[in-house]
């Protein structure tokens, strides 16, 4: 694990303040640019889904949809888009949730997930743990269950794992990499 690590993180570009100054962007196009890392990536994760026993992944958008549909192929699985509110046509279950300047809002198909399904969700970082946590209670409200929670990089600095751990209730949250 030692050398896909080191793989991950030689391919991680800091964008130094960007969006705004003071912040330091982790910047993954060069990893995705590489096929080695990027195919290094997905085996990793569509191991924890394997392991996890997940029957669908959830790609949060919009990073999650780049690293979550290629694990959904290599693992065998069906792919699930979560997107803002507004983006997806027919019958969506949506969620609110609080973010440090204000709100918002994700959706999923209502029919895409059923009580059959162990979700497991993926998504490119976990930071302050805003967007992840409202989708698991999401995935819940549809009736499936959470097998657990995947992420190339935890920014640990915010705390992210703390607020999420209650609300995954027991199914893990396994991050490659911790910056």
């Amino acid at each position: 694990m030692t050398d896909i690590k080191e793989l991950l993180l030689s391919r991680i570009r800091d964008v130094a303040d960007y969006p705004e100054p003071g912040v330091m962007f982790k910047d993954i196009t060069p990893l995705l640019a590489d096929p080695a890392a990027f195919t290094a990536l997905t085996d990793a994760l569509a191991e924890i889904a394997e392991r996890s026993g997940a029957t669908k992944i959830v790609g949060l958008e919009a990073r999650g949809f780049i690293l979550g549909a290629p694990v959904a192929v290599r693992a065998g699985l069906g792919f699930i888009p979560v997107r803002k509110a507004g983006k997806l046509p027919g019958a969506t279950l949506g969620q609110a949730y609080d973010l440090e300047y204000g709100s918002a809002e994700i959706e999923v198909h209502a029919e895409d997930l059923t009580a059959e399904d162990r979700v497991l969700i993926i998504d490119d970082v976990l930071a302050t743990g805003g967007t992840a946590e409202a989708s698991v209670q999401l995935i819940r409200r549809a009736g499936a269950e959470v097998a657990g929670l995947a992420v190339l990089m935890e920014l640990g600095f915010l705390n992210g794992r703390d607020r999420l751990e209650p609300a995954l209730n027991g199914a893990p949250l396994e991050a490659l990499l911790t910056v």
